[in-house]
């Protein structure tokens, strides 16, 4: 098994920036992705990156690209994602998640590719 502990949520206002952090423990594999997903109130789960453990590929959303930036710790488990210029509609509870499957890396933008996830944690801008 393996778990995934999201931190780093918070409140922040329009334009600010926020680092948020994935750790991983338990069993590990030699070739995985990460990802981050988020859920705004009334909205469905969406995509919004994920990097390739082995080589450190990266795939983001087009409504993040530019603003967001994902990156990981080998030693140390983790996957961060590092928020900036973060807009009202930024806010929503975000997860992350890891995948066992070795796919073009495109196709991690969908949930069903992920085996495991986190339980969350809320980010919040004001504007």
């Amino acid at each position: 098994q393996v778990q995934l502990v999201e931190s780093g949520g918070g409140l922040v206002q329009a334009g600010g920036s926020l680092r948020l952090s994935c750790a991983a423990s338990g069993r590990t594999f030699s070739n995985y992705a990460m990802g981050w997903f988020r859920q705004a109130p009334g909205k469905e789960r969406e995509f919004v990156a994920v990097i390739m453990w082995s080589g450190g590929s990266t795939y983001y959303a087009d409504s993040v690209k530019g603003r967001f930036t994902i990156s990981r710790d080998n030693a140390k488990n983790t996957v961060y994602l590092q928020m900036n210029s973060l807009k009202p509609e930024d806010t929503a509870v975000y997860y992350c998640a890891l995948s066992k499957s070795a796919r073009l890396i495109f196709r991690f933008q969908s949930q069903r590719e992920y085996d495991y996830w986190g339980q969350g944690t809320q980010v919040t801008v004001s504007s």
